[in-house]
This record gives C-alpha cells, structure tokens and sequence, in this order.
C-alpha cells in the first residue's frame, strides 16, 4: 500500500485501486494549495496507472463532494493585480488545473466519482472527468457561475456535452439550477444512485468489477467510447478570461466575497 496526505488532497492505493481523497474545509473549494496537490498527483498517477486498474475521487467532508474554484482566493489575488496581471494570472489558473483534468479524463484507468452532496461548478467539472459517477441520493449538481458573470472555467461544458443532450447542457448552465442524483440518473449523468452514505462502497465494489477484464481490451473500450474533446476545451479558457476581466464579474466576486454565509455558494 502506498499513501500521501498533503493539506487539502491525499491517496491511497491498495490491490489495484487508486483513492484520491479531497480533504480541505468547508467544502473542498480548489484553490493554489489544492491545485498544487492535484499536479502532484497527476506526476504520482504515471506511476500508479502500471499497477492499478481504478481511480475512485472522493470527498471526506461531509459538506459534499467540491464546491468548486476557492472564489474568495481567486478574488484576493486578482485584486492585488493590474488588468493586464491579473488576466495572465487566471489564464495560468485555468491552464494548470485543464492540465490535471486532462490527465484524469484521459487516463488509462477506470476512474469513478463517488459524490454525496454538493458537486458545484469546479466540483462538478470534477466529477465530469471521470467514466461514472456514482453518487448517493444527497447529492446535487450545479453550474452556479452564470450568477457572477462566468461561464464554468475547469472543462465542464464540453464534457457535460459529451455525455448528455443540448438540452440538459443548456438548462443546468443558463439557470444556474441544481440537479438531484435521481434526475442525474435519468439524463444518464449518473451510472448508479445509492443510498445515503453508501457511494463509496458502491464505487469500490464497482472497481472490484472493473479489475476482473482484460487490462488492454479495457483501455482500448474506454478510449473508444470516451474522446476527449481537446478543441472546445481551449475555446472554453479563451471566453472564461474574456468574460473574467469585465467590471460585472469584478462586482459578482466581491459580493461573494462579502457574503458571511459559510457555504454562499448555495442557491
């Protein structure tokens, strides 16, 4: 068995399956020290994808899965730049963490999301890397930052796309609405609900499944089944950091910012 735990990510890897644990109060939020852990897990994961065949990514919060993008840090910082700074500065941001999502999408491994509660907007781009998503009857997905003037930053929309209807795609991101596990399941976003508490023992179970095929015939159905649509997602960087450096966006941060609300995030 192999571990590390840093201060907002850990993992674990035992009889062939990877466990990346998200660990960071309130919720998870992915800010400079989280996306620091995620790349020190992608260099980890060459290594660990020769001797394992699953990844599972969790949370160990019970505020839920990942709130998204740390805004208040995203803020403080852009705030301490000039304009011309501070667009360089967000387009690093999203270039780095589309380089550990990448890594995760396109992995050799079966990866699975075990999500309980909240999968808000980076939380839920997340989740949408993986091959399923496994999530227990609490969770709830959400595309919030239409609310602050953005669009989702971390991949979302083209991976949203890839997996279900126009119609899902455009309801979730133009209404800022959030989605049950039940209706995730019947859009086809989710492969199995559980009972409260029980996603993660499902994920395991199902990675149990997954280890008794082939290795090569596995790899080889995922890739097939599973493109990764490289070209939308530089698109997608391009109108975030357009859309970033509006006054309106500047406005919508600082008032999430101001909010004393723990979790302001929540419609």
């Amino acid at each position: 068995m192999r571990e590390f735990q840093g201060k907002a990510v850990g993992w674990r890897t035992e009889d062939g399956l990877v466990e990346l644990v998200l660990d960071r109060a309130p919720c998870n939020e992915v800010g400079s020290v989280t996306l620091g852990e995620f790349e020190q897990f992608v260099s980890a994961l060459k290594e660990l994808e020769g001797e394992a065949h699953a990844l599972i990514i969790r949370s160990a919060r019970a505020e839920g899965f990942c709130a998204g993008a740390d805004l208040r840090e995203l803020y403080r910082e852009s705030q301490r730049l000039d304009p011309k700074q501070r667009l360089s500065g967000v387009r690093d941001f999203l270039e780095r963490i589309h380089g550990v999502m990448n890594a995760l999408d396109q992995s050799p491994l079966t990866t699975i999301a075990a999500v309980q509660g909240i999968a808000f907007g980076g939380g839920f781009e997340l989740a949408l890397t993986c091959d399923l998503i496994i999530a227990d009857k609490t969770a709830r997905f959400c595309f919030p930052e239409l609310r602050l003037g953005l669009i989702p930053g971390f991949g979302g929309i083209p991976r949203l796309q890839r997996d279900v209807g126009n119609a899902v795609v455009r309801d979730l991101l133009l209404t800022g609405r959030s989605m049950n596990a039940a209706k995730a399941q019947s859009v086809g976003l989710v492969s199995q609900v559980t009972a409260e508490g029980e996603a993660v023992r499902v994920a395991r179970r199902t990675a149990a499944q997954v280890g008794k095929f082939d290795r090569a015939t596995r790899i080889a159905a995922k890739h097939f089944a599973k493109p990764i649509p490289h070209e939308a997602l530089r698109r997608e960087i391009d109108v975030f950091c357009k859309l970033f450096v509006r006054p309106a966006v500047e406005a919508g941060l600082g008032k999430f910012v101001a909010s004393t609300d723990p979790l302001p995030y929540l419609p």
